[in-house]
């Protein structure tokens, strides 16, 4: 069943206004869609936006904020359950507990980091959740190119694939992780190195 996701994305608005549009877009889309989000408690950049409109829809938000970026982060007080931790590892293992599919949307070297250690369990099967890059504008097209770069260059080897799903519009998450979900229901093994690109 999906019924939360955890969103990795920026602190900050980012330079291309497309960015905080998809962010608006998906928290809106969470709320009316009744599915849950869990993300990292702030209430500035891309953050606080995707938290805010899936408040604003009526929907329900998990923040989890370690204690040294409540100020830094503007900790969004108005999140149904706000969880304060110690560290930053404590905070991704809540995240990864609390969260049925990850979904990254642009962000700097903590969302980059996040989204790849969620790649790399998922490779080293510690975990079998979607694994979802909004690739707003092409912004993850170097990572993506590099992805592909370290499988030529037998990097990523066969039976050793990294797993995840692209996106290039908000609309279009929900119902990826939903047939993704729904095909590892039904065959609980999927083809290695699978992309879905709508």
């Amino acid at each position: 069943m999906l019924k939360n996701i955890c969103v990795y994305c920026g602190s900050s608005e980012g330079a291309d206004p497309r960015f905080m549009q998809a962010a608006d877009k998906l928290g809106s889309i969470f709320a009316r869609e009744d599915l849950g989000l869990v993300y990292g408690g702030g209430n500035s950049g891309l953050m606080g936006a995707v938290a805010r409109a899936t408040l604003a829809g009526g929907g329900r938000v998990c923040g989890i904020i370690p204690e040294f970026l409540k100020s830094r982060e503007n900790m969004l007080e108005a999140a149904q359950e706000l969880i304060v931790v110690p560290d930053m590892h404590t905070r991704k293992r809540l995240m990864f507990e609390r969260a049925d599919a990850f979904v990254a949307l642009p962000g700097g070297v903590g969302t980059l980091e996040e989204l790849i250690e969620q790649m790399t369990w998922a490779q080293l099967e510690r975990h079998s959740k979607p694994v979802l890059i909004l690739d707003i504008g092409g912004f993850w097209r170097p990572l993506l190119g590099l992805l592909a770069h370290m499988r030529e260059n037998g990097f990523i080897r066969a039976g050793l694939e990294v797993r995840y799903l692209v996106a290039e519009r908000a609309e279009d998450i929900v119902p990826i992780l939903r047939k993704s979900v729904e095909r590892a229901d039904l065959a609980r093994v999927e083809p290695a190195g699978v992309i879905d690109r709508l």
